[in-house]
């Protein structure tokens, strides 16, 4: 399967994923971003400053961006303006920089430090949130907050190690209550009850991203990071399909009926793969193969033409979540009940972002 005219004809066909100032077109730009700094191929570059020059104002205001909620996921997309200012020096993109950190100094934080999900999800860590804002904390920090703040971008990181991670399994639940009453929360642990794969992949994204955006002067911080991550690839790849190198929905429960290898995750993690034997946070000779196996995997699996003969890429799951109230429980049942979609940007995104790791494979 032609993968570079897979991603092509799914940008000319693009639409917004949302009307407003969302994480999921994010995911789209990003990939962009990869793709371009992989092959130097100006279609990415100009993908990505033409959505943000209709959606950035002069003076760096952002009108479709929700100002009503606190939503760490409305932070994603943001990360793509390091790269239009860079690209153009158009000030707004600064300004819009400083927008986005200004609503994070403003963001409700849970008693032990780390962000809460969204307004809605009060005093509550999930996994994902770390993937949407640590990464952009960072490069503000190295470019323009004077690294006053990695400590803190550590901390959060740690503390999901502290409360999230499970010893036995090797792996993080989706989601942490501190205030322990939410109806999916365990009363002891405040932990969700399942792992779900796509928020071990936010993860692990965030994880790589992170270290990506250090510098030597932060090799204490960098190395707890790389620690932390180390640990997480060790936990994860217990659950690796052998014979696709995809991981399951429900990740360590192959086992249940109707469980299945899901794109957007493996995505992910293959990328995390690839990307962290690449800046050498992994041992050289083994783990980008495993992440190359997966992608592999994906094209040959997952990418293939429907009955109308459009290419698509399949098995994304469309959505998953913890509550609020009664809703979405965390269970099995709950997370192989969702919908599986064809194209979704939460799966494209990091299928492209993969992609430009498995092309840089040889640097």
């Amino acid at each position: 399967m032609d993968v570079k005219a897979y991603i092509d004809g799914f940008l000319a066909r693009y639409k917004p994923y949302k009307p407003y100032w969302n994480y999921e077109d994010g995911c789209v730009l990003i990939g962009c971003v990869h793709l371009f700094q992989a092959t130097k191929d100006t279609r990415y570059r100009d993908f990505v400053l033409d959505y943000l020059s209709q959606r950035v104002m002069p003076d760096g205001d952002i009108p479709t961006y929700e100002r009503g909620q606190y939503n760490i996921d409305s932070i994603n997309t943001g990360k793509t303006l390091f790269f239009a200012l860079d690209q153009t020096g158009d000030e707004r993109y600064r300004k819009a920089i400083e927008w986005h950190m200004e609503r994070l100094r403003q963001h409700p934080r849970c008693q032990c430090g780390n962000y809460w999900h969204k307004s809605i999800y009060p005093n509550q860590i999930w996994l994902d949130g770390l993937y949407m804002a640590q990464p952009f904390v960072m490069a503000y920090e190295m470019r323009f907050g004077g690294m006053r703040k990695v400590a803190d971008i550590v901390m959060q990181f740690q503390n999901v190690r502290k409360f999230l991670f499970d010893e036995a399994k090797g792996l993080c639940y989706h989601a942490y209550d501190e205030a322990r009453v939410q109806p999916w929360a365990n009363k002891q642990t405040g932990c969700s009850p399942n792992f779900w794969l796509r928020s071990m992949g936010w993860y692990l994204m965030a994880l790589v991203d992170c270290m990506d955006g250090m510098n030597e002067q932060l090799f204490e911080h960098y190395k707890a990071l790389e620690a932390i991550f180390r640990e997480a690839i060790r936990g994860i790849l217990r659950y690796q399909d052998p014979k696709t190198g995809l991981f399951y929905q429900v990740i360590d429960r192959a086992d249940v009926a109707g469980n299945y290898l899901e794109t957007s995750g493996s995505a992910m993690i293959a990328y995390a793969l690839m990307k962290g034997e690449r800046m050498g946070a992994l041992l050289q000779g083994r783990y980008a193969a495993l992440g190359a196996k997966a992608f592999d995997s994906l094209v040959s699996d997952k990418l293939y033409a429907d009955e109308d003969g459009v290419v698509r890429l399949h098995d994304i799951c469309l959505v998953a979540g913890l509550g609020p109230g009664e809703k979405r429980d965390g269970s099995v049942a709950y997370y192989l009940s969702e919908p599986r979609a064809c194209d979704d940007s939460k799966g494209v995104g990091p299928f492209m972002m993969a992609y430009a790791q498995r092309l840089r494979m040889g640097e």
